[in-house]
C-alpha cells in the first residue's frame, strides 16, 4: 500500500471540508527528520495565501477534519503551517508484517497496464560498443525491468545502426575475407580493426572503392547476394553486442533488434505524406520541415531535414518512421527513448513533426529520456590514456581484474570458483551502480576507487549489506516463517517505515525514469539496517524469543528488498563475499 497516497487522500478530504479549492494539493512528503513525524503535509501555506488566512489557523482546521484513526497516533501543526503526521506503531507493525510475508513485498501490479516501447542501447554495428553505449544500455534496462515488475507490457527496441553508406565498404571487405584462406575460421574478433582495415583498403584501392560504392547501391536496391553478406555482417556484429549484454546483465536479446533498416520501405512513403500535407518544403535542394514552434530568439524557425539534396534519408526520417511503427503497429501508450542529452533538440523536433503530421497516435506519450556524459578525472569525456575511445569490453575486463584483486584481499579463504563469481558480480555491479546512482541528466566522473569501495553509496556496500543479513540468518538457523513485528526501538521503527516506502520509490521511477531514486532508497535502507543492527541485538541469549523472531523477520524483509531493488537495476547479489 502506498502510504503517502493514502495520507494524501485523507488530507485532501479534510482540505475539501475546510473549503479549500480543489486546485490546491495536500503536498504530502516523507519527513526528512523523525522529530517532524513520518509524513508532512505542506500544502496549507499556498492555500492560506490565496484564501488570505493565517496558515497555522487553516492547518489547525484541516487537522480538526483529518480522519486518520488507526493510521496515525499523532498529528500536529508545526512551524508556519506544516502538518506533521506520525504513523501509529500498530498500523506500522501490521503493514510491515504484511510486506514481509508477501512474495512481492507489498508492491501491487498496475491497475491499468500500459504498453510501453523503450528504445535503448542502439549501438552502431560498424564499430564495437564503447563507453558511450554504457549509459543508454543500463539506464534503459533498469527502467524496463522496473516497468515489467509493475505489470506493464514492455517492448524493448534496440534501434541499431545497421544501414548507411559505410556498409558498402564493410560488406565488400567481408566478402573478400570470406573468400580467402581463412574463410572457415573468419570472425569479426575486433570490429574496430576490421573497420580500419576496410577503410584503409577503400582509400588505397580505387577498384575496391568503386566496388564498395556499387555495393551500397545494390544493398539499397535489395540485391539478394549483397543482402546475404549484409545479414552475415549484422549477425557477426550482433554476436559481440550480445556478449556485452550478457556480461552486463542487460536483458536485450536478438529479438529486440529493430534496426534503421527495418524502416526503409516506409521512408519514401513518409516523405511523400509530409510533402502532401505541405509540412515538408524544398530548401536548397533538400526537403525540410520548418518548425515555428521551436524558433530561435530571432524568430527563425527550426529546420528538420528529412531528405538530403541527393535524395538520401537521414536519422530524422528513420526516427519519424520508428514513431509511426511504435504507436500505430505496436500500439504504444508510451514511447521512451534513452540517448545522451546532446540529442535533446533532435527529439523535440522529431516528436513535434510526428504530432503535426499525425504519425503518432493522439494519446501516445513520446518521451525523450536524456542522460549526461561519463567523464574522466580531468572532467572531460572519458577516453583511453592515448585519447582514444574506450571499448566497453575492455572497461568491463579491467573492472573484473580490479575486483578480483579486491576480493582476494577481503576474503582470501574463498575457493577459486566462488572468488571468480563474487569478483564478477562486484565488478559489474560497481560499474552499473556508479552510473545508475547518479541523477540521469547529470554528467558524472568515472572513478575506479570510488565505485569499488565497500563504503558509501556503492554496489559493493549494498551487496555486503545483503550478505551480512544472510549470514545472520544462517547463524540463527532462521526459519522462513514470518513472525509478528514488535517495534520497540526507534531503529526498528525507522527500518520498518523505510520498508513500507519501497513502493513509493518504485512508482516515482516509473513516472520519471530516474533509476537513481531506487539507488538512493536502497542506500538509505542499508544504512538504517546498519544502525538498527548496532542497537538491536538479535542472537544474544538474553533477547526474548518474540523479539528475536520479530527482528529476524525485519532482517529477512530488508534482505529481500535489497535483493529485489538491486535486481531491478540489473545487479546481482551473493550469499558470501
Amino acid at each position: 500500500m502506498n502510504i503517502r497516497e493514502l495520507v494524501s487522500q485523507k488530507v485532501s478530504a479534510a482540505m475539501s471540508i475546510a473549503g479549500i479549492p480543489s486546485n490546491f494539493t495536500a503536498n504530502v512528503i516523507i519527513s526528512k527528520n523523525a522529530q517532524f513525524g513520518d509524513y508532512q503535509a505542506n500544502g496549507t501555506m499556498a492555500a492560506a495565501k490565496a484564501m488570505r488566512r493565517p496558515p497555522r489557523d487553516l492547518a489547525a482546521e484541516i487537522v480538526s477534519y483529518l480522519k486518520l484513526d488507526g493510521i496515525a497516533d499523532k498529528v500536529e501543526v508545526a512551524g508556519p503551517g506544516f502538518i506533521n503526521i506520525s504513523l501509529s506503531s500498530e498500523f506500522l507493525s501490521s503493514l510491515a508484517f504484511d510486506i514481509a510475508k508477501d512474495p512481492r513485498l507489498g508492491i501491487p501490479q498496475a491497475e491499468q497496464a500500459d504498453t510501453v516501447v523503450v528504445d535503448y542501447s542502439a549501438p552502431n554495428l560498424a564499430k564495437e560498443m564503447h563507453v558511450g553505449h554504457l549509459r543508454s544500455s543500463i539506464i534503459g534496462d533498469a527502467q524496463v525491468r522496473l516497468m515489467e515488475f509493475l505489470g506493464h507490457h514492455v517492448i524493448r527496441q534496440n534501434h541499431i545502426g545497421d544501414w548507411g553508406t559505410q556498409f558498402g565498404m564493410l560488406i565488400a571487405e567481408l566478402e573478400e575475407a570470406l573468400t580467402g584462406d581463412d574463410a572457415l575460421s573468419f570472425e569479426l574478433k575486433d570490429l574496430e580493426t576490421f573497420y580500419q582495415r576496410s577503410k584503409a583498403h577503400f582509400d588505397a584501392d580505387p577498384a575496391f572503392a568503386t566496388k564498395s560504392r556499387d555495393y551500397v547501391v545494390r544493398l539499397q536496391s535489395g540485391d539478394a547476394q549483397v543482402l546475404a553478406l549484409w545479414k552475415r555482417f549484422i549477425d557477426l556484429s550482433m554476436h559481440h553486442a550480445e556478449e556485452i549484454y550478457q556480461l552486463l546483465n542487460v536483458s536485450l536479446t536478438r529479438k529486440d533488434v529493430q534496426g534503421e533498416s527495418a524502416y526503409n520501405a516506409d521512408l519514401p512513403v513518409l516523405v511523400k505524406e509530409l510533402k502532401d500535407q505541405n509540412l515538408a518544403v524544398e530548401s536548397e535542394g533538400a526537403l525540410v520541415v520548418f518548425l515555428d514552434e521551436l524558433a530561435d530568439k530571432d524568430g527563425n524557425p527550426s529546420p528538420v531535414i528529412i531528405q538530403k539534396q541527393g535524395g538520401g534519408f537521414l536519422y530524422a526520417t528513420t526516427d519519424l518512421a520508428a514513431i509511426r511503427y511504435r504507436t500505430n503497429t505496436l500500439k504504444a501508450d508510451r514511447v521512451l527513448v534513452f540517448t545522451d542529452a546532446r540529442q535533446a533538440l533532435h527529439f523535440k523536433q522529431i516528436f513535434l513533426v510526428a504530432e503535426k503530421a499525425g504519425f503518432s497516435t493522439p494519446n501516445a506519450k513520446l518521451v525523450h529520456c536524456p542522460f549526461g556524459m561519463m567523464l574522466g578525472q580531468d572532467g572531460k569525456p572519458f577516453k583511453t590514456r592515448s585519447g582514444g575511445v574506450v571499448k566497453l569490453a575492455d572497461l568491463l575486463k579491467e573492472a573484473i581484474e580490479r575486483s578480483e584483486a579486491l576480493v582476494m584481499t577481503k576474503n582470501p579463504d574463498l575457493d577459486a570458483d566462488t572468488q571468480a563469481d563474487v569478483a564478477r558480480k562486484v565488478a559489474i555491479g560497481a560499474v552499473k551502480y556508479a552510473d545508475l546512482s547518479k541523477t540521469r541528466t547529470h554528467d558524472y566522473v568515472f572513478n575506479w576507487d570510488a565505485m569499488l569501495s565497500f563504503e558509501g553509496n556503492t554496489a559493493p556496500y549494498l551487496q555486503y549489506a545483503y550478505t551480512r543479513i544472510q549470514s545472520i540468518a544462517r547463524k540463527a538457523n532462521a526459519s522462513t516463517d514470518v513472525a509478528p513485528l514488535i517495534l520497540e526501538t526507534a531503529q526498528e521503527r525507522a527500518l520498518a517505515i523505510k520498508l513500507i516506502q519501497f513502493e513509493e520509490a518504485l512508482e516515482q521511477v516509473n513516472r520519471e525514469a530516474q533509476p537513481h531514486i531506487i539507488c538512493t532508497y536502497l542506500y538509505d535502507l542499508a544504512s538504517l539496517f546498519m544502525s538498527y543492527y548496532e542497537h538491536c541485538p538479535i542472537l544474544k541469549p538474553e533477547v526474548p524469543e518474540p523479539i528475536k523472531n520479530s527482528r529476524l523477520t525485519l532482517n529477512a524483509a530488508t534482505a529481500r528488498t535489497l535483493q529485489l531493488g538491486l535486481d531491478l537495476l540489473g545487479i546481482e547479489v551473493m550469499e558470501q563475499m
